[in-house]
């Protein structure tokens, strides 16, 4: 179940000078890759988050299956996994940081031989928990993986207990994932960890069909933001 915390309003000012996401964290120099908590604004507590040099924070990591993707919509809200790892940053916190200011994002993934592709959109965000977290994104520049997230622009996001897609379906079971869903995906990042080619049971990997197609599922997946300059 979600426990909802309440923070008195006097005690707000103590997050002035703690960092609201990477970007703050880039400003001091001195700091280097790795991980760092973050507080977002509207947040009561901090979450850890894995920073990059170049100011970009991960809020989406897939590697080697550590971690079990098909959770409950309290999960996805609030986030989980560990950031030196595999986890889900929480749909309220990159609500919080969208809405902070502009943002690009980065998806990088892997097959299993090695190859490496990826994809660009220089808007993101997503809106709040009242329209569904919905996804916001465009402008797509095509890093060799090709565009298999336009399908979900304007989605809600779905999970094993909320179904919120565009289907008659209940996508989030039927691929035993969670995401902005359609009818069902083109882009399944919080699928089953599978290992490459698997047709065993169809549409339930890691997958991302404008790269690898249907049934493919991928050895590394990760979506990462930046602010926009």
């Amino acid at each position: 179940m979600c426990i909802k915390t309440c923070v008195p309003h006097f005690l707000i000012h103590c997050y002035c000078d703690l960092p609201a996401d990477c970007s703050d964290i880039y400003k001091d120099k001195s700091n280097t890759s790795g991980v760092y908590t973050i507080y977002p604004v509207g947040s009561t507590s901090g979450v850890q988050v894995r920073f990059i040099l170049s100011g970009t924070q991960v809020i989406q990591r897939r590697m080697d299956g550590s971690q079990n993707f098909y959770r409950p919509w309290c999960d996805y809200k609030t986030g989980f996994g560990v950031a030196a790892g595999e986890y889900w940053l929480g749909l309220e916190n990159i609500f919080h940081l969208t809405l902070r200011q502009r943002y690009e994002l980065l998806v990088d993934m892997e097959d299993f031989d090695g190859k490496k592709v990826s994809a660009r959109y220089s808007s993101f965000s997503i809106d709040p928990e009242s329209y569904g977290y919905k996804l916001q994104v465009s402008g797509f520049t095509d890093g060799g993986a090709g565009d298999s997230l336009a399908y979900h622009n304007g989605q809600k996001f779905s999970t094993m207990d909320k179904d919120q897609d565009a289907s008659s379906k209940h996508c989030a079971r039927l691929r035993l994932g969670a995401f902005w869903y359609n009818g069902c995906h083109y882009a399944n990042p919080n699928g089953i960890y599978r290992r490459g080619a698997d047709s065993t049971i169809s549409y339930v990997g890691v997958e991302w069909y404008h790269w690898k197609g249907r049934d493919y599922s991928l050895k590394s997946f990760s979506m990462k933001i930046r602010p926009v300059k």
